[in-house]
């Protein structure tokens, strides 16, 4: 029997084979990533976008649709992840706490010392020596640029491996000297960090040998007497024939410095008896001391050599000593003062020796 389909029956069968058609088609899996930009050309899945991610964080973002501009930031690093996120890394203050700036500069004239500089500073000739890294007395040239720090001390420039404990340590100074001197607010010391230590001590000067050598009468173990004299008057000679004066007479500066060549002579600026001859651990280097009567007295100081002797009586003009520059000195010159009373004897005191010429 054959069955034929007439157009009423045909119209309902056509509609259900469609519509298990279009059920099967909904029920087919979806394609993979992949495979979708490859049917798509390239196009990704995420239409939204490339997006940016300030500081590493995954929120807030940026759409780079919406501020095209955030993208093209020198400062955004080109890394962008399978989601078309860019992240702008944070900025890090490197920022090196210094204390460069509390340091003074000072240029070297000519007749300059260094004593005289560091007392214009306020600061001892050791803290100027220390900080400059001088490794001699006549280092001092005129034109150099001299650092003086504000305080007496060191001025250092952290190493690896330095801490606030140990750089204290190393220099028998405080950590709460460091920090307040220093001004610190991070106690985490940085390589390159330049820092000044109060009350910290460096190496001594290195002792001074006089030159040329000590004749017979140079007496260099330094000796003294209590010798009396009488006064004979008249006017003084000046005691470095030729000298001219580097350094006058002023507050933590009590003498005069007479400059002269090295290996000049040094003489008597009256008569008297000599009361020391020879080295002392005073700064002063090889030096002499005269009684001049009348309770006053001269010394002399940096000599190179010594040619008298504790208990001679010398007469003015006479030969004493040569210039040099032994002890605190950086140029040869005699550090010249007059004293009423016996050298550092209890109620002695210095005055400025041009009140006698």
């Amino acid at each position: 029997m054959v069955l034929r389909f007439t157009s009423d029956r045909a119209l309902p069968l056509v509609i259900a084979l469609i519509v298990l058609a279009a059920a099967g088609v909904s029920l087919a899996p979806a394609p993979t990533v992949g495979t979708a930009q490859a049917a798509q050309g390239g196009v990704q899945a995420d239409q939204g976008g490339a997006r940016l991610a300030i500081g590493g964080h995954a929120d807030p973002f940026i759409d780079a649709a919406e501020d095209p501009g955030a993208l093209q930031d020198p400062t955004v690093e080109a890394a962008a992840v399978d989601d078309g996120t860019f992240y702008k890394p944070v900025a890090v203050d490197t920022t090196v706490q210094t204390s460069v700036g509390m340091l003074r500069h000072y240029t070297v004239k000519d007749g300059d010392t260094i004593t005289g500089i560091a007392s214009r500073f306020g600061v001892s000739m050791m803290t100027v020596w220390w900080a400059n890294k001088l490794t001699s007395t006549d280092s001092l040239k005129t034109g150099r640029d001299l650092i003086i720090p504000p305080v007496n001390g060191l001025v250092v420039t952290v190493k690896a491996g330095d801490t606030l404990d140990s750089v204290a340590a190393a220099n028998k100074i405080t950590v709460a000297d460091i920090i307040a001197t220093n001004d610190l607010e991070d106690p985490n010391l940085i390589v390159g960090q330049v820092l000044v230590l109060p009350g910290a001590e460096g190496a001594p000067l290195p002792t001074a040998k006089p030159t040329p050598k000590p004749t017979p009468r140079d007496n260099g173990g330094g000796s003294s007497c209590s010798c009396p004299f009488v006064p004979t008057g008249g006017s003084w000679a000046w005691p470095v024939p030729g000298g001219y004066i580097s350094q006058g007479f002023h507050y933590g500066h009590y003498g005069v410095d007479i400059a002269h060549d090295y290996g000049s002579a040094i003489v008597s600026p009256r008569d008297g008896v000599v009361i020391f001859a020879g080295w002392k651990d005073n700064g002063g280097g090889y030096q002499v001391w005269i009684n001049h009567g009348g309770g006053i007295y001269s010394a002399h100081h940096h000599m190179s050599a010594v040619l008298v002797s504790a208990g001679q009586t010398v007469s003015k003009g006479q030969r004493i000593g040569r210039i040099g520059q032994s002890g605190w000195a950086t140029g040869p010159h005699d550090h010249f003062e007059v004293w009423v009373g016996k050298p550092w004897e209890s109620g002695s005191y210095r005055v400025n020796p041009l009140r006698y010429y």
